[in-house]
């Protein structure tokens, strides 16, 4: 058994050299180098695809609580019997649509426009819909919004409206 073990030790034992194993450590150093920018690009479009995403399967719900919201209005140019958004909230719109999952929602100070936003990570998306009656009487958003056509990335209500 000895003589066994006196013949392996004799012989030459096959393996790395220090230089071949420094040679995988850089190769694999540079390999993480490429590698963990373009995930966190990928992980960063996704957000921000998740938040564009959460803002527009919002839209409808908020659309379908505005039509159960208003009454019927005699005259086409009144709002007398209508209360447009008037008390929407998160949980009233995820009745409506149940797999809402949005941020904040924010009513105009005429009822009558709203704002959505989704922040999801780092990246935020939001949505300004309704009538947006900007003007000194104080209807609409306290600020100049603009018309916003589609969801609009890199910002939330808070960002854009006051009140």
């Amino acid at each position: 058994m000895v003589s066994k073990i006196k013949t392996r030790l004799a012989r030459e034992e096959a393996g790395f050299t220090l230089i071949e194993l420094l040679v995988v450590i850089v190769i694999l150093g540079i390999l993480v180098a490429i590698a963990v920018p373009s995930y966190l690009s990928f992980r960063g479009n996704a957000q921000q695809a998740a938040a564009q995403s959460n803002v527009r399967s919002a839209i409808p719900a908020a659309e379908g609580y505005y039509q159960s919201n208003t009454g019927t209005a005699t005259d086409a140019d009144s709002n007398a019997a209508t209360s447009g958004y008037d008390g929407m909230t998160l949980a009233l719109l995820q009745k409506q649509a149940p797999g809402v999952n949005v941020s904040h929602v924010v009513i105009s100070t005429d009822k009558n426009a709203y704002c959505l936003d989704s922040v999801n990570g780092a990246k935020e998306a939001y949505y300004i819909g309704g009538d947006q009656n900007i003007g000194a009487d104080g209807k609409g958003f306290g600020t100049n919004t603009g018309v916003v056509a589609a969801v609009t990335t890199g910002k939330a209500c808070s960002d854009v409206v006051s009140g």
